[in-house]
């Protein structure tokens, strides 16, 4: 892009003052000389002016008012007050300004006004003095400015249009950015972006057109939005071999400028002051490399520079301390069983170096190793310490030893492995014994104990064994590197069984371990009992009491206790040892292991404890299963007997939970627990802590009711949800049957009986007592006495008679006085009843002796049996003397004389007795005598 410069020039009459120095302060002093230029390559106007050769003289402080404005525009867009202090020199006066605009869009025009610093008094404004756009020039066509444009990422830029005169332009856009559109007129369009971002595309590209279809109505232009350059932060400068020096540097982050607009390298020496003649490389990172000469400290310069910035880095250094040797090579080694001696090449231009050796281990671990012994053409280092046939790599690099600046690259590694040599340690060896038909079978393990080195690569076991007391043959069996155990048949006698291991070089030390007589064996763990334990989340803990006579402890167990083989494992613990946490990748939840724990002293062993527990206990497999249901009317009673509680189980059954609910009630039995279930049910809950009790009655049910049973097992684990329920319908009480007999059917028996013999019942129990004015015989006239009913005993034929003496029966005398105390004496008698004839004569004859009464009594008068308050009292006695026939009648409250009708006391005479009847019997009465 091109660089215009236009100045205009203004001459302006110069006015001749002649003023005293007093007045100078007053004195206006006008601008006699403007001139104002553009500077189109960074849209900037350079003004400049001047006020005449007396206020230079006068070396006045002067401030000046400055106004742009632009072609149509009624207001200034800018202005500043610039201060400034004249000297005698007389030199035009200053003044840039940057425009948010391109110069080429419109026409821009300046003024300014002065006045001294200590003056209240400011001059006349110059005239405006006008820099023109291409707005007033454009024929060809719509032009954009600015055209190629370079915007740094975040800031502000505004571009215009400008149209041919008397055309309009009528769009203005822009792609992919955001815009902002403001026609100023119907020429010049405006397009102002804020706080810029890149793109994913490589540029925005500007688009405008004027109100016509032909190819010179359209105009574009390109802007390229990016960062400038990062400082480089890790700039330095080194050398291999003392001849060449080569400089790096990281390229830091993107611009987002390419080709011709990418980051620019430059170098330069600051000592020499001449450029560094090296060309600039970058990948990961840059590099320039230059032969160095004679010339031992650099001042380097690094600028990186692109059309929004430019950035610089340096460093200072002395040659000699900057040496970063080259990697050695060609590395080879000699080998002892555990010895390596390793040897290598590097490129030694004149300096010493110092080298240091990495030798990783096989189990990963690195080791350094540091060597200065170098030769002319190789340097070497001697690895001891090393295991017999075991592989190491290793790797060398190397640095300046006089000035350290930084280590060489790393040397290929190299892997070597060292010689054979006897296996050192001994083997790890177990047993399991197992009693058979006249003898044993023996399965002998074996395994690498944890200081235990086979030291070759072909490795082999031989296993002997013989009897202990002597006298026996040796056997012996060799066996491969992938044979870990075999079996031997031996007698009850004490055998001594030996392992060893075997390279190509030589046997290991033998492992000794002595099988008991079989006896001995029997009688170490025949009276152990077995011991629960608990698993964690980290295994299963085992503990012993440790005793001092054993120099080791042995604990085995099976990781698939359910398995044939069952995968042995033993572990051997120290002599001061009481407890350890087994843990096997084998171990699962809800299975059992059992294990063993022996004392070993002299390759003999004797079994301590046994205990069985499980990693962790799970709810049982499955449920009981009841075998037997005995019922009775309030009471079920169930049985499972079958149901195991040995290792087959998921956890130890440490009981039973009988579950009971009726089917349509809410349980609530006696002696229980509510259990609420997930649907909200509640069950009778009964818990049994007992699992070897498996049998179980359930009491206080109610007779004829159905209800549902569970039986569930639970271990440490829980127990499994219930799912299924058993039945049963308890039966119908029959005792019950027998009291609603008793309370209801017998009841109503009998009450229907007395209902159908009401009347018999009634007669009995409760007699009609006849009404004596009810009776017929009252009816006729001769049996009234004035307003009362009379009957006369001579009027009535009595039902029955009571006679004391047997032998004979005496005639009664009517006219018998009646006595007037009673008595209570009575006589013994036998009394017999006399039912007089109808036809015989009613008359009775007086007989003036001494005779015993005789008491005619009808019940259904008399209430001889009633307490003292009923209303018939207890009749009096009559009696006159020596035991003769006496008779005596009876009327309720009354005695009197039957056959006297003018007796003393009657009933008329009686106070509160306005009726009464006087009779001793009525037909079809029965009357009952008793004798007093």
């Amino acid at each position: 892009m091109m660089n215009h410069f236009i100045v205009l020039a203004v001459l302006l009459p110069l006015r001749t003052c002649y003023t005293t120095h007093s007045q100078q302060e007053s004195t206006v002093f006008p601008v006699t000389y403007l001139n104002v230029s553009k500077e189109l390559a960074f849209q900037r106007l350079l003004v400049e002016w001047d006020v005449g050769k007396s206020a230079h003289d006068a070396e006045l402080a002067m401030s000046f008012e400055i106004q742009v404005r632009r072609t149509g525009e009624t207001t200034t867009v800018w202005t500043e007050f610039h201060n400034v202090t004249l000297d005698k020199s007389g030199d035009p006066l200053h003044w840039m300004w940057d425009s948010d605009l391109p110069l080429e869009c419109m026409s821009h025009s300046v003024r300014i006004r002065t006045k001294a610093e200590a003056s209240k008094i400011w001059s006349e404004w110059s005239p405006w003095k006008t820099v023109l756009g291409l707005d007033t020039l454009n024929d060809s066509g719509p032009q954009i400015f600015p055209n190629e444009k370079i915007v740094e990422e975040g800031s502000d830029i505004t571009l215009c249009c400008i149209g041919r005169k008397g055309h309009v332009i009528e769009e203005f856009s822009l792609y992919p950015a955001p815009h902002v559109f403001n026609h100023t007129n119907s020429q010049i369009g405006l397009l102002t972006l804020k706080n810029v971002a890149h793109q994913a595309v490589p540029h925005i590209t500007v688009y405008c057109r004027e109100s016509c279809t032909e190819e010179e109505c359209y105009d574009h232009a390109v802007l390229f939005v990016g960062k400038p350059p990062n400082t480089p932060n890790d700039f330095s400068c080194e050398t291999q071999d003392m001849r060449t020096v080569t400089c790096t540097w990281s390229q830091g982050g993107d611009t987002y400028l390419y080709g011709n607009h990418s980051p620019k390298y430059t170098l330069s020496e600051e000592f020499s002051q001449n450029p560094i003649p090296c060309t600039v490389t970058c990948s990961e990172q840059c590099s320039c490399s230059w032969d160095i000469g004679q010339q031992r400290i650099y001042n380097i310069t690094m600028t990186v520079e692109n059309p929004l910035g430019k950035k610089t880095a340096m460093d200072v250094f002395d040659v000699t301390h900057r040496i970063y040797p080259a990697a050695p090579f060609q590395l080879w080694e000699e080998c002892r069983d555990t010895e390596i001696t390793l040897y290598w090449k590097y490129q030694n231009k004149g300096f010493e170096l110092f080298c240091q050796t990495e030798v990783v281990q096989p189990d990963g671990k690195v080791e350094l190793h540091n060597s200065s012994d170098s030769h002319l053409h190789y340097a070497s280092i001697t690895l001891s310490g090393l295991q017999p046939y075991t592989e190491y790599t290793a790797r060398v690099h190397c640095a300046a030893a006089q000035h350290f600046w930084r280590w060489s690259e790393w040397s290929e590694a190299q892997t070597i492995r060292t010689m054979e040599a006897t296996p050192s340690g001994k083997l790890d060896i177990w047993r399991e014994i197992t009693q058979v038909q006249g003898g044993r079978n023996v399965t002998l393990f074996w395994k690498q104990a944890p200081g235990f080195r086979a030291n070759g690569g072909s490795i082999s076991y031989e296993v002997t064994w013989e009897k202990e007391e002597g006298g026996s043959k040796l056997e012996r069996m060799s066996f491969s590197s992938a044979c870990n155990s075999t079996r031997i048949s031996i007698d009850n006698h004490s055998y001594r069984v030996s392992i060893m291991a075997k390279n190509d070089v030589n046997y290991s030390l033998p492992s000794v371990l002595i099988i008991p007589r079989g006896t001995e064996e029997e009688l170490s763990g025949s009276e152990l009992q077995e011991e629960q334990i608990n698993g964690t989340d980290d295994g299963i803990f085992i503990s012993w009491e440790p005793r001092h006579m054993y120099d080791s402890y042995i604990i085995d167990w099976c990781n698939f206790p359910t398995l044939q083989p069952c995968d042995l494992q033993w572990k051997r613990f120290r002599p001061n040892t009481s407890s350890a946490l087994i843990n096997s990748a084998a171990f699962v939840p809800g299975v059992r292991y059992n294990f063993h724990i022996y004392g070993s002293v002299g390759n003999r062993v004797s079994l301590l404890k046994k205990k069985t527990g499980y990693l962790r206990e799970l709810p049982p497999l499955f449920d009981p299963k009841v075998e037997k249901v005995e019922l009775t009317f309030n009471a079920v009673t169930l049985s499972w007997d079958s149901y195991p509680t040995n290792e087959s189980q998921s956890g130890f059954v440490r009981g039973y939970h009988v579950y009971v609910s009726p089917i349509q009630e809410v349980c609530s039995l006696q002696g229980s627990k509510k259990h609420v279930l997930p649907d909200n049910s509640v069950l009778c809950k009964y818990t049994i802590e007992n699992p070897e009790e498996k049998r179980y009655t359930v009491e206080h049910l109610l007779s004829n009711t159905k209800y549902k049973l569970a039986v569930k097992a639970y271990t440490g684990g829980g127990e499994t949800p219930i799912v299924n329920f058993i039945y049963i319908d308890t039966p119908f009480n029959s005792n019950m049957l027998y009291l609603l007999v008793l309370l209801v059917i017998v009841p109503s028996l009998v009450a229907a009986i007395c209902r159908w013999k009401l009347n018999w019942v009634k007669e009995c129990c409760c007699p009609v007592i006849p009404s004596p004015n009810k009776s017929k015989v009252l009816s006729f006239k001769e049996f009234k006495n004035g307003s009362e009913k009379v009957l006369k005993i001579s009027d009535c034929i009595p039902d029955m008679l009571a006679v004391d003496n047997k032998a004979e029966t005496q005639e009664l005398h009517p006219w018998s006085q009646l006595s007037s105390a009673p008595t209570e004496a009575k006589t013994d008698h036998n009394s017999s009843w006399i039912y007089p004839n109808e036809n015989e004569e009613r008359a009775f004859t007086h007989t003036p002796t001494h005779q015993t009464h005789t008491w005619f009594e009808n019940f259904a008068y008399s209430s001889h049996f009633a307490d003292e308050s009923c209303p018939y009292q207890i009749p009096e006695t009559l009696e006159t003397g020596k035991p003769e026939l006496s008779v005596v009648l009876y009327q309720p409250h009354y005695y009197f004389d039957i056959f006297n009708e003018d007796a003393a006391s009657t009933p008329r005479e009686t106070p509160g007795r306005k009726t009464s009847l006087r009779y001793i019997s009525q037909t079809d009465v029965h009357c009952l005598g008793r004798r007093l």
